[in-house]
């Protein structure tokens, strides 16, 4: 079980879902629901037919964290091309995923980006969470 403190940088849980998609050809998004005490309770992986986008289902995203009683979620998505910094599109999921996250008590901790060769860019540690 992987512990998630909301105080520190990108941690293992972090890398483990980064490595998790840091070699895939085609975008997707990775989530880890957590309890409040940041156990890992359930997982979910997104996969797209683009390589350069994946769609999220806000409305699934939530009703899994409301099913799993997840106080904390932790995003990650890849950027199969590219670098490793957030897209507009991306800032803007994140805000609407945050805000529908927390109409249910429930905190999105972090969005991790990851570019290739592995590099992460963390929402949270650029101060946007």
């Amino acid at each position: 079980m992987s512990v998630l403190s909301p105080e520190a940088p990108p941690d293992a849980l972090a890398s483990r879902l980064a490595a998790e998609i840091a070699d895939a050809q085609h975008e997707l998004a990775v989530f880890a629901f957590c309890d409040s005490r940041g156990t890992v309770i359930g997982t979910r992986r997104i996969t797209s037919p683009w390589a350069d986008a994946v769609e999220l289902p806000l409305r699934r995203i939530v009703a899994d964290a409301v099913l799993l009683d997840a106080a904390r979620v932790l995003m990650a998505h890849n950027h199969p091309s590219g670098e490793a910094w957030p897209s507009r599109a991306d800032r803007m999921v994140t805000a609407r995923l945050a805000r529908a996250l927390a109409a249910v008590d429930t905190r999105l901790v972090d969005h991790i980006v990851v570019g290739q060769g592995g590099a992460m860019w963390s929402f949270r540690a650029a101060g946007l969470l």
